[in-house]
């Protein structure tokens, strides 16, 4: 048990707010305690804080901004929560759902235009995996190093106080479930003892946490080839402090995947070359899926492959989408990238056997032509056929973000099972219930962040107006 009784002698400082974990739904909090008037302290577990917002490409998605609006797309809140109902087969809460479709774009103006957050539009991601329209705001290099580093710069110009090093290991509170405090363990061996009126956990979901995974997320923790890919540590302590203090959960075997990182470097394969053209093989040279229908469930698609891997392969056509890219420059570098002019002689690169990639090459080039059908379902006529230069580069699925946690209000206060509150706890990022419903195939592109983004105001200015009572 993290959880203790008040100190009967006090705690060795008191702020009015306190939030755990420095990620993107942290600093989100963080400023909008801020704004709401409140004195924060921040705490962040590693001495340099970067998590899952540094380690993912910086994209959150948000209806109704006025970058949206800028360029004529016409979006809001109610199309987007019909999407997350639609993607999500009406499994994702719906108050949350309902939530983060109404505040998520106005979450992303606020970033813009009070604390100077450069968000920009991905044109490219219009009209995939489950979005009708685009929605997709990252930073201008498109990494999540810039994004997490211009919120962290502006919780410093809004007077955050955040200490890095610091790992909460235990949460005081009454019998009645209010949160009286927390206790800070340094790197030394130190600990210090921090009261406060309001509590935000933003420690990001449990992917770390194996035993977690295995006894929540059985379609991965089981998969032949279990690979994470996430920050080391998301253990999900958030989320076992709120049940210790009697919060509620949902949607605990919902994950986001990726079916696309580079084997065995560990890096993003930037998926737009798959998106507009690109096809995935397996070891045995042959497509196993529709590799558009659906981005996180791809994971447990290239997972169920032989060795767990598989090959995406594209041209000179698609490379061009994505050759500035950070990630796919990283990949250049490392010697990740295989090319050749004939089909045959990249088989060989890829130690596949090259009369099984052939015929895969002949039949996808039937499939744009309209002589075939695809036998996953994809749609290959809308773009050119692969041709000229091929290039491939290996890859394997891997757990990226889980998605169930603590339940929330439309204010992001944690709930109990029968649904009254928790009278002074809150929670967002990973350490709350997302958007995503249940299992891999519900996550929105971008939905993580997006979510963090939006269910981290409302924590931060609910927290602000709690403590200030």
């Amino acid at each position: 048990m993290t959880l203790a009784q008040t100190p009967k002698h006090g705690f060795d400082i008191e702020v009015p707010v306190v939030i755990v974990g420095a990620g993107a739904a942290g600093l989100t909090a963080a400023l909008a305690a801020r704004d709401g008037g409140a004195e924060v302290l921040l705490l962040e577990r590693d001495e340099s804080p970067r998590g899952s917002t540094s380690m993912s490409q910086g994209y959150a998605c948000a209806a109704g901004t006025r970058m949206q609006k800028e360029r004529g797309i016409e979006d809001d809140g109610d199309r987007f929560y019909a999407d997350i109902m639609a993607r999500t087969k009406g499994k994702a809460d719906p108050r949350i759902a309902r939530t983060v479709a109404d505040h998520s774009g106005a979450a992303i103006d606020w970033l813009v235009e009070s604390h100077d957050i450069p968000f920009r539009m991905n044109i490219a991601w219009a009209g995939f995996f489950g979005h009708s329209v685009n929605r997709m705001h990252g930073m201008p290099s498109r990494t999540g190093e810039e994004l997490h580093g211009a919120l962290t710069r502006a919780a410093a110009n809004a007077g955050v106080d955040l200490v890095t090093g610091a790992h909460v290991d235990q949460v005081y509170a009454d019998a009645d479930g209010r949160v009286t405090g927390v206790r800070a363990r340094r790197a030394d061996g130190s600990a210090e003892t921090i009261g406060c009126r309001a509590l935000v956990l933003t420690t990001c979901g449990f992917g770390a946490n194996r035993k977690m995974v295995e006894t929540f997320i059985t379609s991965f923790g089981s998969a032949p080839y279990y690979r994470y890919f996430g920050h080391e540590g998301n253990e999900g302590e958030g989320i076992q402090w709120g049940l210790e203090l009697g919060a509620a959960v949902g949607c605990m075997d919902s994950f986001q995947g990726y079916g696309a990182l580079a084997e065995p470097y560990g890096i993003i394969v930037n998926y737009e070359t798959v998106m507009h053209g690109g096809i995935t093989v397996n070891v045995e040279g042959r497509r196993f899926s529709n590799e558009v229908a659906d981005i996180s469930g791809q994971a447990l698609n290239v997972l169920r492959q032989p060795q767990g891997l598989g090959w995406i392969v594209f041209d000179d056509a698609r490379r061009a989408l994505v050759e500035e890219l950070p990630e796919f420059r990283d990949l250049v570098s490392l010697g990740a990238v295989r090319t050749a002019d004939a089909p045959a002689d990249l088989a060989g690169l890829m130690g596949i056997p090259a009369n099984a990639f052939l015929q895969t090459l002949a039949d996808v080039e039937g499939m744009a032509a309209g002589r075939a059908a695809c036998p996953f379902g994809r749609d290959f006529t809308a773009k050119a056929p692969l041709s000229g230069r091929l290039h491939a580069i290996r890859t394997t699925g891997a757990l990226f973000h889980t998605q169930g946690g603590l339940m929330v209000d439309e204010g992001a206060q944690v709930l109990r099972p029968d649904g009254t509150l928790l009278p002074n706890l809150f929670a967002g990022g990973g350490a709350a219930c997302s958007i995503s419903g249940n299992g891999v195939d519900g996550y929105l592109p971008a939905a993580g962040l997006g979510t963090a983004i939006t269910l981290g105001r409302l924590a931060g200015a609910s927290a602000a107006r709690l403590a200030g009572i």
